[in-house]
């Protein structure tokens, strides 16, 4: 994955709408609504998850490094990379988050990584911890 923290994931900038990514993308494998009332739309390899307003909310790629610039973090490192790098980082329902660095994921089950977008930073933090 490459990220630009709360600016760009993989291309894709946070101001993308629906449109933006059927026309980049194509029509999508499925198209669901979750349990947090995001709009998911899924790609196999990527998912773009979006607010009922459009706004972009979340992407999870399927991925084995994370790029921040010049630095490049395999998955396997990702967890201790956010523990000793974001003072800010927090684990909630399973998921390492990291206000720093916009991101989400599972470090016990590696592949997949999801970019946030700063303005869902407060729904994470409002999740039950554990």
């Amino acid at each position: 994955m490459q990220l630009q923290p709360y600016v760009c994931v993989n291309g894709t900038p946070f101001t993308a709408t629906r449109a933006d990514i059927v026309r980049a993308h194509g029509l999508p494998y499925s198209e669901e609504r979750n349990n947090v009332g995001l709009t998911a739309l899924d790609y196999g390899a990527q998912v773009f998850r979006f607010q009922d307003s459009g706004r972009l909310e979340e992407v999870t790629a399927r991925t084995q490094v994370l790029h921040l610039g010049a630095l490049a973090i395999p998955f396997g490192a990702l967890a201790a990379f956010v523990r000793a790098n974001d003072s800010a980082a927090f684990e909630r329902a399973g998921f390492l988050v990291s206000p720093r660095y916009g991101i989400a994921f599972v470090p016990d089950e590696p592949g997949w990584l999801t970019a946030l977008a700063r303005h869902c930073l407060p729904q994470w933090e409002a999740l039950r911890a554990g």
